[in-house]
């Protein structure tokens, strides 16, 4: 097993040999690594290695090039096809495989889909799994591979009754939004799709340690799974400093929107954000979303101000009645893609601005007026304070950009 990686070092176990912040890591012999790394195959497996890639398309009954394909779709580099490399699970995961596709299920252009989603969505989990399970062993004074082995032994069948009792779950849930609504059936679906994009992350990248780094994204995206499912919306997927969601309802988009927005005022542990929101009909294929609305919310977000929150007009329209919400359209700008792409920014009612309330600032008459005053100062100091990566893009005036 290679030295603890410098991801999940705890402040309490770093050790820094130089001023450039180098970590001084537990030296792992190599036959202790080799050891570990024979010991979990066969946790996983059940035996060692003894099938070449071309035994094992043998046995399945299926061609080396199909073979290869599925297996670097799972994202697996390529293998030399004398190396001994593979076991009997091999040979039984591509049988199955063709035994979907014998039933119609799967389909040439559906298959080779299905196994990245699958490659992409295991890879991480597993990433994360081992990373948990590398720092305890490298924490251990003395490493006792066979406690270790007995440990993984009662782990790892827990882990996978967990894993299938969620994909179980999730199963269900895409059963019933296909079923319950017609018009998810179809090709393409009307629905809200946002973006919230950490402020000034490339930023942090560079100064934060990287267990710091780490433990900002987690609690980044803990927080916002929360409160996207809370008000009936789900994670469409995340990207380190990033994480995409949509919502049927276009009232619970900008709800969503405005919350994780406003999470950094409650809370200044959680990252400063920027969100955009569109609506419009997507296309939604193996686990993502596409269509024009995904790519004008993706702009919209790149356009808002930190700690704001932009949305296109047909979103604008929707909850244009809703007492709780003021709108204002901003001047049109030019974006990748969109020459006059119009923003609309979007902000709660000073009564309804529960961050404002909390803050103790009195409501009545003159409150707006007072919060407004409030924000073009907070814009002002940040627009002296801003860095050069956060900066408004070329052509935009900071008194009238989009965002504001």
């Amino acid at each position: 097993m290679p030295d603890k990686p410098d991801d999940h070092l705890d402040p309490e176990d770093e050790a820094l040999s130089d001023d450039q912040g180098v970590h001084a890591g537990p030296i792992v012999d190599p036959e202790i690594i080799q050891l570990l790394v024979d010991g979990l195959e066969l946790q996983l497996f059940g035996e060692k290695p003894n099938l070449t890639s071309v035994e094992v398309a043998e046995r399945a009954g299926v061609s080396l090039e199909v073979s290869q394909k599925r297996w670097r779709s799972l994202g697996f580099t390529a293998m030399s096809t004398d190396a001994v490399m593979f076991t009997e699970a091999d040979v039984e995961a591509l049988r199955i495989t063709e035994s979907l596709r014998a039933t119609g299920l799967l389909v040439d252009e559906d298959e080779a889909a299905l196994v990245r989603a699958i490659g992409r969505t295991f890879a991480r989990l597993a990433e994360w799994q081992i990373s948990l399970m590398a720092r305890r062993a490298m924490s251990a004074q003395d490493l006792d591979l066979g406690a270790l082995f007995a440990e993984m032994d009662n782990v790892i069948p827990q882990v996978e009754a967990v894993q299938a009792y969620a994909w179980r779950r999730h199963l269900l849930n895409a059963a019933s939004r296909f079923l319950i609504s017609p018009e998810y059936a179809e090709e393409s679906a009307p629905m809200a799709v946002g973006f919230a994009d950490i402020v000034g992350y490339t930023r942090q990248s560079r100064s934060l340690r990287t267990n710091e780094l780490t433990r900002l994204v987690d609690d980044f995206e803990a927080e916002s799974l929360s409160i996207i499912t809370e008000l009936r919306g789900r994670i469409v997927k995340t990207i380190g400093d990033e994480v995409m969601y949509a919502a049927d309802d276009p009232a619970d988009a900008v709800e969503i929107a405005l919350q994780l927005a406003e999470r950094h005022e409650h809370d200044e542990s959680f990252p400063e954000l920027r969100v955009g929101v569109a609506w419009g009909d997507v296309v939604a294929h193996w686990g993502d979303v596409f269509g024009p609305s995904v790519n004008v919310a993706a702009r919209l977000t790149s356009l808002a101000r930190p700690g704001k929150v932009l949305i296109d007009r047909e979103l604008a329209d929707s909850v244009r009645d809703n007492p709780g919400y003021i709108l204002r359209r901003l001047r049109r700008t030019s974006v990748k893609g969109y020459r006059r792409l119009e923003p609309w920014s979007v902000r709660r009612e000073v009564s309804k601005d529960t961050a404002l309330l909390e803050d103790g600032a009195f409501p009545g008459p003159a409150s707006q007026f007072v919060h407004e005053q409030a924000e073009e100062l907070r814009r002002i100091i940040r627009g002296i304070d801003q860095p050069e990566d956060d900066q408004p893009a070329a052509g935009q005036s900071p008194g009238d950009q989009p965002g504001e």
